[in-house]
């Protein structure tokens, strides 16, 4: 029995899944799918989900009609194709919060939903380290040593959905307790709108740390460089190990003193010129 279609936030895996439950039943094919679709090549539903081509909006249309997807199901297959489509963060955002209330509305919950919600604002990751660190803190204390300044309201309402959320829990003294040491996104491709917010929202305060904060207590360094599509890679994978070696060091901390933001950024700033390089890098 298949899954509804509001439990997925991916519409590939939604049409792959409904053909092989056909397939397991019948004798259907991709050519008889495509053409009860209306679709004039009989492999187009399958390279759609091979992620060679993708689902239009009157394509979608004809697809959720064609897997007998009516009412609120049909409205959900659609804003799956559109967010997948949607070319601003701003319109990605939209769809899915009208995908999480489509689901809401039927007591169905979307994977990943809760981090989408916990990357939409710094507050939240700098709350769920601060709960753990001042046992015993009120609201309004925690509050008073976020940098920037938060309201003791803001605090709660973090609280609460953190501990809804299951990225905190609470004992019976009234601590807080981190369900993870650390968060990952992972592979949940619907929260990357969030992180975006999240990621612009650090940049800024980056930029205010530049400013207004001594020496001391902020390191600040870069390269321009020349390289390759190759020593790119190598560059992305060893700046992950890297990642991983920080979160490693700070993980063996019994007590912290502080919650700091590492950003860790890596961009063109020229096209592909096509020309070979030496790659060589000068430190600023």
């Amino acid at each position: 029995m298949m899954k509804s279609v509001v439990e997925y936030k991916d519409y590939r895996q939604y049409i792959l899944d409904y053909y092989r439950e056909r397939k397991r039943t019948s004798a259907f094919t991709w050519r008889e799918f495509a053409k009860i679709a209306g679709f004039a090549s009989g492999s187009y539903l399958k390279l759609v989900c091979d992620g060679k081509t993708r689902l239009r909006e009157e394509g979608a249309k004809k697809t959720a009609l064609a897997m007998g997807l009516l009412g609120f199901e049909y409205d959900y297959f659609i804003l799956m194709v559109r967010y997948e489509s949607a070319k601003t963060d701003r319109e990605k955002k939209k769809c899915f919060e009208e995908m999480e209330a489509l689901s809401s509305a039927h007591n169905v919950k979307i994977l990943g939903s809760e981090f989408y919600t916990f990357y939409e604002t710094w507050k939240h990751s700098v709350v769920r380290e601060l709960a753990v660190a001042m046992p015993g803190a009120k609201p309004n204390e925690i509050a008073k040593v976020c940098r920037p300044a938060i309201s003791a309201a803001d605090v709660s309402a973090s609280l609460s959905f953190l501990t809804k959320a299951g990225l905190l829990t609470r004992d019976i003294k009234g601590n807080y307790h981190q369900t993870n040491r650390s968060l990952t996104t992972g592979r949940l491709k619907v929260v990357s709108v969030a992180v975006h917010s999240l990621l612009r929202q650090m940049g800024e305060f980056a930029l205010e740390a530049l400013d207004k904060l001594p020496i001391s207590e902020r390191h600040f360094s870069g390269i321009t460089m020349g390289v390759t599509a190759e020593s790119y890679a190598k560059v992305v994978e060893e700046l992950a190990l890297c990642r991983k070696r920080i979160v490693a060091i700070v993980s063996k901390d019994k007590k912290l003193e502080r919650v700091c933001r590492l950003n860790m950024q890596l961009f063109p700033l020229t096209e592909n010129i096509n020309k070979d390089s030496d790659g060589s890098g000068k430190g600023e």
